[in-house]
């Protein structure tokens, strides 16, 4: 009997731009025969909404298709369910900190997965920018993604590890 997938959530203001970008851009870096099931949702996010024009077309251009994607809003049952969750900003980890302590330990910047650091922690907010500032933010998402998969091999590595 296979193991259930573990869960990793990204998690941004209106689930329309920057966490479908990472979730898209990680599912497709880990591949389908992840242990990892990847999504997002948004702290203050309609419902159904899809993701922006602009974000569909950067994720385009690097051949992922975003146009599935539809905004939702972060629950409790989604927090409880996941091993990890990534925010974008620091008013995001304070946010969500506050809506839910108990998954206080399982909440991190998607910036402090990135290697040598830096100043900027956070994924600036690119809605109602033009393309070039989605790419950006695109290229500040890819390049923590390296990181965060070491993470989280190392995380699939010690669950799955022989118990004493």
């Amino acid at each position: 009997m296979s193991k259930p997938k573990l869960q990793i959530l990204f998690v941004c203001t209106g689930n329309l731009c920057r966490s479908p970008v990472a979730e898209y851009l990680l599912r497709h870096a880990l591949g389908p025969r992840t242990p990892w099931q990847v999504s997002s949702a948004g702290l203050f996010a309609g419902q159904g909404t899809p993701a922006s024009p602009p974000a569909i077309e950067v994720l385009q251009e690097r051949g992922i298709n975003l146009r599935p994607h539809r905004s939702r809003q972060v629950t409790k049952e989604m927090v409880d369910a996941a091993a990890l969750i990534v925010v974008m900003t620091s008013e995001h980890l304070a946010e969500l900190k506050r809506r839910f302590p108990e998954a206080q330990d399982r909440i991190y910047l998607l910036k402090s997965f990135c290697s040598g650091g830096g100043d900027d922690r956070d994924v600036r907010d690119p809605l109602g920018g033009t393309a070039i500032v989605y790419r950006a933010i695109c290229d500040d998402i890819e390049a923590a993604l390296p990181g965060l998969i070491l993470y989280l091999k190392s995380y699939s590595d010690e669950r799955d590890a022989p118990k004493d």
